[in-house]
């Protein structure tokens, strides 16, 4: 489990990294004074539970919760504060937690146990490709961000996560991508490129399985990564939470698809999606 710990007080950081490398569950903890600097770290790292204070300088950790979940909403957040009067506004981000300092170690494992519990069934496939799509669009291979040359390259990946494992030609995906431009022969030489350093980006990855080209058509395949969209349709809890209203924000082409999960959302809850 990889964690963060963010909190402008000095000691009282160090006192709570320390508390948590204790923990065996723990494979990672990073701290960071500044929720800014946190922000930073996380946009190229995968984090299963986020320790913020809430009343903090440069940004107070409701915000910054928020921005954790449009990065990573499957990660756990557990507040830390000497104020019990903030647990309420705290609670606007569903937080996983909400503990009292100074920190007690069985609190913490509480909390802890607790969020762990919520990952595995969150990934049950204990794949070690996750792709999100709830908020931005990101692939993590081991619990790091998977970092692509081009960003094209990046979207025509997301554009056929979308499409859930169906087949899709290559004038589809210009049309999608680039909204119905000229598909001549430049363009489908541009293209070409764009496939190849996806198809180099993977393999240099190890993770080239999840991609397959044929007869004339591309489509990834589902079996070989964990997705939070696909456990969404699939109707698992977990997914149904994690989901906050925002999908692909990279990406314009993306919003027919979000109005088909903000339809299931609905479904959801009105319990007609089991």
């Amino acid at each position: 489990m990889k964690a963060i710990c963010v909190d402008d007080e000095v000691m009282t950081l160090e006192y709570t990294v320390d508390r948590c490398r204790e923990l065996a569950q723990m494979d990672q903890v990073e701290g960071f004074t500044r929720a800014r600097d946190a922000l930073d770290w996380l946009k190229a790292h995968a984090v299963d539970i986020a320790f913020l204070d809430i009343d903090m300088p440069d940004m107070d950790g409701i915000t910054l919760a928020a921005r954790i979940k449009e990065l990573h909403p499957g990660a756990a957040i557990v507040f830390l504060t000497a104020y019990k009067e903030f647990a309420y506004d705290a609670m606007s981000v569903r937080p996983s937690g909400y503990l009292l300092k100074p920190l007690t170690r069985d609190a913490l494992v509480e909390e802890v146990e607790f969020a762990l519990k919520g990952r595995r069934e969150q990934s049950v496939s204990g794949s070690r490709i996750v792709v999100r799509t709830f908020g931005n669009f990101d692939v993590f291979v081991d619990g790091e961000m998977l970092v692509f040359p081009r960003s094209k390259a990046k979207e025509v990946l997301a554009y056929l996560v979308d499409q859930q494992g169906s087949g899709v030609r290559r004038a589809d995906i210009y049309d999608a991508l680039w909204d119905g431009g000229h598909y001549g022969h430049q363009q489908q030489k541009y293209l070409d490129v764009i496939i190849r350093c996806l198809r180099d980006t993977l393999k240099k990855a190890g993770v080239s399985q999840m991609l397959e080209m044929k007869g004339g058509f591309l489509r990834v395949l589902p079996e070989h990564f964990d997705c939070d969209l696909y456990r969404f349709v699939q109707g698992d809890p977990m997914a149904v939470r994690a989901y906050q209203g925002r999908y692909m924000n990279n990406y314009s082409w993306a919003e027919l698809g979000e109005g088909r999960v903000g339809i299931s959302a609905t479904l959801a809850g009105r319990g007609r999606l089991k």
